[in-house]
């Protein structure tokens, strides 16, 4: 035990401190607040009994903070600054993500680089950034870990594990990944688009969505222009291991065919924060107007075409935190109402119109069928339904000739010509027999002729 103190003075465990290399892998920028509700969500609902927030955050937090101080110590994380809330954020070294590329699996390319002085500026975008995929996972605590602790901190604990879910694990994401329009994955070129962050729960129903994150800091033009930056990747190709051109995302993603609602291009969802002086609402209906020509679609039977368009949809984090990504909270640029994520990013009119139409074809061949079947013939003999193979025979004709009997059934039709074919033996039958008896009088005749003649 001596040593592992020596080793890790702060006596984190093996665990611990894989879950906050996991956690800053992917975030880069974090404070041990954010790694503890993302990594350990049940710490949430302990400590409830002390007097005040802030120590009931310091004690919740006080494991992550020791396993980040020994990886300080290994040379595995360092200090980045402060929020603009005071709190300490932590970042990984050049080894640190390395060795956080080994927990999440992911190579070097991956993984990105280490962020600059995130804390010297507050580091606002990165936490919201932090924010957003808390509030896309929803981490939920295992309440057996919760046992004893206070009523009403175990019923919370038990009320966010009844709410709605959220989407993949701090897994399933990655931050400030480049979307080269030039250039190649690993060196790409000047001026393309760097997704805030890029999900992939295909489990979920969400093989593929990028996100971008604005605290309502930026003009709605520069968050329109990063759209463009968006599509010039979408059209970029590239050949794949197979020798065949296809677009580039799609040889570092995989998306099953169609996508979204028939949309080519994969969705972007917009999740602003009301931190700076635009209203969140004004920002998403600006940037709809100045990306219309990449989100919308062509007007069919009752809904909308996207073939060669990308879905982009917003939302606020405040209404993200509080319903999830079920809630219908999202605004798909180009549809009035709100929606769940899963119906923003397709197109749920479009499969209800062909779900009508595949209705209505189905309703159509059964009254069609249910008409045949009460044309269907019935043998006259036994009273079964025709087959339908009996029914065209009972009605083909073969050089003019039709069925000998169009109004029996196979059965009823092989027994009538047996028994015709018996009746017609039976007087081949007797007729010979009547030719025989008769050549038999004959030949008497003749013999008593020949004996009169013969005395």
């Amino acid at each position: 035990m001596a040593g592992k103190r020596k080793t890790n003075e702060a006596g984190s465990t093996n665990n611990l401190r894989t879950d906050v290399l996991c956690v800053l892998g992917v975030l880069k920028a974090a404070t041990a607040d954010q790694i503890q509700r993302l990594s350990s969500p049940h710490l949430t609902y302990r400590h409830t009994t002390k007097e005040t927030a802030a120590a009931r955050k310091e004690a919740r937090t006080a494991s992550h903070r020791g396993a980040l101080n020994d990886l300080r110590r290994h040379g595995l994380s360092v200090d980045g600054g402060r929020t603009r809330g005071g709190e300490e954020v932590r970042l990984l070294t050049k080894d640190g993500l390395a060795a956080a590329g080994l927990e999440l699996d992911r190579g070097p390319e991956e993984m990105g680089g280490t962020p600059k002085s995130a804390g010297r500026s507050g580091a606002s975008h990165a936490m919201t950034v932090n924010e957003t995929i808390l509030a896309m996972i929803r981490p939920k605590p295992d309440l057996h870990l919760v046992a004893g602790e206070p009523a009403d901190a175990i019923a919370a604990a038990q009320a966010w594990v009844d709410a709605s879910d959220g989407i993949g694990s701090i897994a399933s994401y990655a931050t400030e990944v480049a979307l080269p329009a030039t250039g190649t994955w690993k060196n790409p070129g000047v001026g393309c688009a760097w997704a805030d962050l890029v999900l992939t729960a295909p489990e979920a129903g969400a093989p593929l969505l990028f996100i971008e994150a604005d605290n309502c800091t930026e003009n709605a033009a520069k968050i329109a222009a990063k759209f463009d930056k968006y599509m010039r990747h979408f059209h970029r190709k590239t050949k794949d291991t197979d020798g065949q051109d296809k677009p580039m995302w799609r040889t570092r993603w995989s998306a099953p065919d169609p996508q979204w609602g028939d949309a080519t291009h994969p969705p972007v969802l917009l999740v602003f924060h009301q931190v700076g002086p635009r209203p969140a609402l004004n920002q998403m209906k600006k940037v709809a107007a100045l990306t219309r020509e990449h989100w919308q679609g062509q007007g069919a039977d009752g809904f909308h075409l996207y073939k060669g368009k990308m879905p982009i949809v917003a939302t606020t984090l405040e209404l993200l935190r509080e319903h999830g990504p079920s809630g219908p909270v999202f605004w798909r640029f180009g549809r009035e109402g709100r929606q769940s994520l899963w119906d923003a990013i397709g197109n749920p009119r479009r499969h209800a119109a062909l779900a009508r139409r595949d209705e209505e074809a189905r309703r159509r061949i059964a009254q069609e069928a249910a008409e045949r079947e009460a044309q269907r013939p019935a043998c006259a003999d036994c009273g079964q339904k025709f087959t339908d193979d009996r029914w065209k025979a009972s009605i083909a004709v073969d050089w003019g000739r039709g069925d000998s009997h169009p109004r029996l059934c196979d059965d009823c039709k092989a027994r009538a010509l047996e028994a015709e074919r018996q009746a017609e033996q039976a007087e081949r039958d007797r007729q010979e027999q009547e030719r025989q008896e008769e050549e038999a009088a004959q030949a008497s005749k003749a013999g008593g002729w020949l004996g009169r003649w013969r005395s």
